[in-house]
This record gives C-alpha cells, structure tokens and sequence, in this order.
C-alpha cells in the first residue's frame, strides 16, 4: 500500500493547539475514556477499490496500515464491555469522581474512545503538551491571540489541570514494570473488567455461573489448580513407560492417494461425481460466510483440500511459490485424513472454514499491499494445520488425565503445539513437501510465524492477544499520523496472530444457519468430552455436562465477554471494512438473547439445597478472586482473573451450552495411540 510522506503538519512537534481535540476531562483520566475528537481525520487513501479479489496481483507490499476514526461509525451498535468504566481500579483518587459508567452513557459512542491504559497516557501527554503551549506562549504569531484570551482565573485552572494531567502520567509510568509490555497494562485492565462481569453473572443464576466458569476457565491465562490426576490404568501406565515421547503420536501413513504422483489433479484437487455442485460452492470462495457444509457434502467429504486448493489458484501461490499440484493434493489429503471425522466440532470442516475465513481476511481492502506472499502463504497454512489430530478434547482434561501430550508439553498450551508438530512431520512424508522449493531463509521464515501463528490459537491467550492488538491501534491512533507502521516482524505477526484468532472465532459472524449448525456441533463435543469425565469420575467441566448447560445464555455471554471485544477491536484497525461482520455478530446474538428461557434458574442465594449438580456431587459457586503478582510471567499467567471455588453451590440448569467455535478453542490436541 502506498503512504504519502507525512506532511509538516502530521509532525508531532508541529500540532498545533487545534489541529487534535482530545476530549479528556481530568475526571476521566485513568478510567477508560480517552476521547479522539472528530475533527482529527488521517484523510489517506487507504487501499484500492473495496470489491478487489483476492486474487488480485500483489503490489509491492507497503509497510503501513492507515488508521481511520470510527466518526459515527458505530452507529447504533452496542459497543463491548471494555467501554465500559473501569474506576473502581483507578489509581487517581479524583478520577472517580465522574467515571464513565456502563448505563446509557456506555453503550452508544460516536467519537474513538481510548480505553487501552498506555494509549490513555499518550493521549494525557498530549493534551499536556498543547496545554504547555497555551500557557507559555512560545514565540509564535498564530498561539498569541489563544494567550490573550486566557484571564488569570482561567489561566491558573488550566496550569492546574496541566499538573494533575502530568502527574497522573508520572504515576501511570512509574507502575509499568521494564521487563513487561506495555500492552500488559490493558491486559490486566480487561481482565480485571472481565473478572467483574462475569463475577455478576455468576451470582444472576445456577447456568450463568456455569457459563461464567467456563468463559475463565478457557480465555483466562492463569495458573492451572489441579486436582491428583485419577489413578492410571495399567495400560496407561505401560504406555509411559514405552518410551512414546521419542517421536510425534498421531502420525500414520495414509493411503488414499495411491498414484497420485504424475497424475492429472482434479478440477479442485478432489474426485467427485458432484464437481458442478461444488463449482458453484466455490464460486463463494470470496466472500465472507462460504458454506463449508455444502462444500464437505459435494467434495466426498474433502472440505479441507478442495478449499485449499482453491485458494491457492485464486492467489496463484502454487506458481508463486513452485508447488507441484500433485503434491499440494497429496499434502492436503494426508493432513485432511489427520483431521479426526468422529470428532463433531474440530475436525476437517472447521480446518476449512478457518483458512478460508483468513483469506478472506487478508483480502481486506485495508490491508491491500501489506503482506508479503511469504506471509500470506505461513497465514492460510497456520489456518490449515491449526487444530490437525485434534482429539475433540481440552487442553485441561488432558493436563487433568496425566495425558502424555500434557506431559511432553509440560502443561503449555499442549494441543497447540501438537496440531505444529503433526502439521510440519506431515510435510516429511512421500511427496508431501510443498515447501521444496522455498530457499532456506523463506522455510525459516515461514516456520516462525507459523508457530507464532497457531500458538495463538490457544484460546487461554485471549485476553493477552485482545490487549495488544488494542493497544496497538489506539496507541498509533493517538499520535498524530494515524499510520501503523508494519515495519518489522513484532507489529506485523502480532497483527496475523490476531487475524488467525479471529477467523477461529468467526462463527458468530457468519450467518444465522451456519453459526447454529457450528453451536450444536461444539455443544456436541463437549458433551461427549463430559460423559469421558463422568466415566472418569472427574469433575465434568463446565458447559459439557448435557444435562445443564444452557446454550442460548452461553452463546450470548460468549459473544459479550470474547467475541464482540475482538471483532471490535479488528473493525478498529480495517475500519471500515469490518461493519457488514460486526452488524452480523449483533443481529446472532440478539437472536440467542431473544431465545433464552424466560424462566430463569434460581440464584444461588435462594437455599443450602439449591444447585446440586449431576453426577452425584454438590455444586460450588464459582467466585471469582483477583490476584495480580508482580512475580509472574510475561503472559500474564496466575496474575489476573484467579479463580477459586468457594462457598455456595454449583448448580446447574435444563438446557444445553457451549461457548462455542472453533473460537473457544478449549481444545487439546489429541494424544493419539502410537
């Protein structure tokens, strides 16, 4: 993408008084609002004609984003609970004086609020800086008549809000620790918000502190309570000792190919006596929402490699890249039969849905120009292996099952790495190398971001992963190009970390029909994953017993607490190309709001005997502790949204619940029998 040089007057040092309005009271201070006013516009082109193709030649990739203010664009659109006030956390004491609250004045904002706390002080000091200059009247002809006008009282208020504007930086600086990221200050600030709201809800009713136990338990990074494993088998314990974790469980040979080699390729890389139905599946290959289920029917169940075949002849990476078809066809075949089909939700069918909905996403007409084909090609094929040999389990049973992915992975993110290791062994088998062409630099390269790619996918980095990248946008939104800079390798893969993170939470996004069918396939899984504990005699996990969970309440908070604030954010950086998508994800969970029970469970406050759970034990209120350690890692593990159950019960609810797709990436990655 081509950017104009910045113009004398974007030079910071060149603003003048009102060429930014920054609508910060010093009562709002630390609390969440730090207003861009409307008359800072970053007037520059930012990509070509919206309806490009995908496929479109590559320009020489731009290392620059134009980042645009949402003027009006929110609309009527409820914004996220991270507009949310946040004063109860403030530091200021005077801050709390007229926090933003979350009533009518929270849910509708027409100007760019800046919530992230780093942003906030950027913007504080730029207000101070403007201030500065108001009151000591540099030697400038246009700053002389602003001077005049300043009576003494006025005067005197204005170097006063100046102190306490500066004093508020200092003391936001000097709580930053200098080996954490400063995104960590907004990931402690959502979580901390996080924390209360589904505190709140946790105390509404018995399926709202269901719900509540598993939006932490899944998209909070913190440290793992365990119980004692169960007791192993003499099988289990036989299959530790045979020494399995010399190589990689879940590979085997795969035979569908046979002769494949030097053959013609199919039509879209799969056999079928359908191709005219799966033609026009395909014509949808770029557009938001394809119907992956029709493409699955119409492909003799091949979802996996017809998509991808396909989206690398609309972006011509197999030329580009010189990958015989006839081994890209093997390829994709072998991983596609490593993608389990007894599997309801993580299977071969979601594998497809997320590469083509990042495709779609690299198709953004903001981000036109900006990736390299290298870094188009590491982005689909993360989205491809991303959840390969999935066992239709979490990461947390297999940690709470002593599994041996668990202990090879020492607890970290164990599905994650098995899906990399399973997706880059693959590439060792007969004629499966699609890379062979690439020089030894590019296969690096691509390896790298690969792994920061689908390592991104657990969803327990969520929070992390939303911080950043919110961070990112407002912090560059605050100064005064509005141009995000993708010049080096941290900017660029944290924003592809976040576009393959949204893609796997992109069900909500997609039509009505198709998001119903992704919820009853998780909700599927889940249970399945909860009769394996009931049979274990371990605790069942939260939204997988069948007999309690509530689905439409758990779609509806999974939408507000997971969904919305990332796809938020997103619209935020490709503004505006994300509308269609944010208005989609509004009208699905209006429709789950509207279909929740009007009866709703008992809180859990109404007797002892309320909130018994199945599977014969009484039920803990989940409560929700707060614990921020200035001891712990970099990934904010232990530091925020502590869980512990205490006092009251359980309960549980009719119905059923997931906090679905692909997106509540719950998973782990299976430990296949060797």
């Amino acid at each position: 993408m081509y950017l104009p040089p910045q113009s004398p007057q974007m030079n910071p040092r060149n603003i003048e008084l009102n060429s930014i309005i920054l609508y910060v009271s010093t009562s709002l201070r630390p609390s969440l609002t730090r207003h861009i006013g409307p008359t800072r516009i970053f007037d520059v082109e930012n990509s070509p004609s919206a309806c490009g193709s995908p496929s479109d030649p590559q320009a020489s990739p731009s290392s620059g984003l134009v980042l645009h203010p949402n003027m009006g664009g929110h609309g009527q659109r409820r914004e996220s609970f991270l507009y949310r006030s946040d004063s109860d956390y403030d530091l200021s004491p005077k801050s709390r004086e007229l926090s933003r609250n979350s009533s009518v004045a929270g849910e509708l904002h027409g100007e760019d609020l800046i919530v992230t706390p780093f942003a906030q002080v950027l913007a504080s000091l730029r207000t101070v800086r403007n201030n500065f200059t108001t009151l000591t009247n540099p030697l400038r002809p246009e700053f002389v008549s602003a001077v005049c006008l300043l009576t003494d009282e006025s005067y005197q208020k204005l170097a006063m809000e100046t102190m306490e504007e500066l004093d508020w930086c200092l003391d936001q600086l000097e709580t930053i620790q200098t080996y954490r990221s400063v995104s960590d200050m907004a990931s402690n600030k959502f979580k901390r918000m996080l924390n209360r709201e589904l505190t709140h809800l946790s105390e509404m009713s018995r399926s709202g502190n269901q719900v509540s136990e598993f939006i932490s338990n899944t998209f909070l990074d913190k440290q793992n309570e365990l119980e004692l494993p169960c007791p192993m088998t003499q099988q289990g314990g036989q299959t530790q000792g045979q020494g399995t974790m010399t190589h990689i469980s879940g590979v085997r040979k795969v035979s569908q190919t046979p002769g494949l080699q030097g053959c013609s390729v199919s039509r879209f890389g799969v056999k079928t006596d359908q191709e005219d139905l799966l033609s026009k599946d395909l014509e949808d290959i770029n557009k938001w929402g394809l119907n992956i289920f029709r493409v699955a029917e119409h492909s003799h169940n091949r979802p996996l490699t017809c998509t991808m075949y396909t989206i690398f002849q609309e972006r011509d990476l197999m030329k580009t890249f010189k990958i015989p078809a006839d081994t890209f066809v093997t390829f994709m075949l072998t991983l596609e039969a490593h993608y389990h089909s007894d599997v309801e939700y993580h299977n071969s069918l979601h594998a497809a849905d997320v590469a083509q909905s990042t495709h779609i996403l690299l198709a953004t007409p903001a981000l036109d120009a900006v990736f390299t084909d290298l870094e188009i090609l590491a982005a689909i094929f993360a989205a491809a292996i991303h959840d390969v040999d999935h066992p239709g389990v979490t990461n947390q049973f297999l940690i709470n099952t002593n599994s041996e992915l668990a202990l090879m992975y020492n607890d970290e993110s164990v599905l994650e790495n098995h899906h990399l290791a399973v997706g880059f062994k693959l590439l060792q088998e007969d004629n499966c190398d699609i890379f062979q062409n690439l020089t030894k630099k590019q296969r690096q390269s691509l390896r790298r971001m690969v792994i920061d790619m689908v390592l991104a996918t657990d969803m327990s980095k969520h929070m992390s992963l939303l911080a950043d990248l919110k961070t990112m946008v407002e912090t560059k939104k605050v100064t005064s190009s509005g141009v995000l800079l993708l010049d080096n390798y941290t900017d660029k893969i944290q924003v592809m970390r976040n576009m393959v993170h949204c893609a796997d939470l992109s069900n909500p996004t997609k039509s009505l029909d198709l998001y119903r069918q992704w919820t009853d396939r998780i909700m599927n899984e889940f249970s399945h994953q909860g009769d394996r504990e009931r049979e274990r005699g371990i605790e069942i996990s939260p939204m997988c017993d069948k007999h309690t969970a509530s689905v439409e309440k758990s779609q509806v908070s999974f939408i507000d607490y997971i969904v919305h604030p990332l796809w938020e954010t997103w619209a935020d950086l490709v503004h505006p190309d994300a509308q269609d998508i944010l208005d989609t994800l509004e009208d699905n969970r209006n429709w789950y709001q509207s279909m929740i029970p009007q009866s709703p469970s008992p809180p859990f406050c109404t007797g002892d005997g309320e909130g018994e759970g199945e599977g014969g034990e009484g039920g803990h209120k989940f409560q929700f502790e707060l614990t921020l350690d200035d001891g712990q890692d970099e990934d904010g593990q232990d530091e925020d949204g502590q869980m512990g159950r205490e006092e009251g019960e359980r309960g549980t609810e009719g119905g059923r619940s997931p906090m679905d797709q692909g997106g509540v990436e719950m998973e782990i990655r299976g430990a296949s029998p060797t």
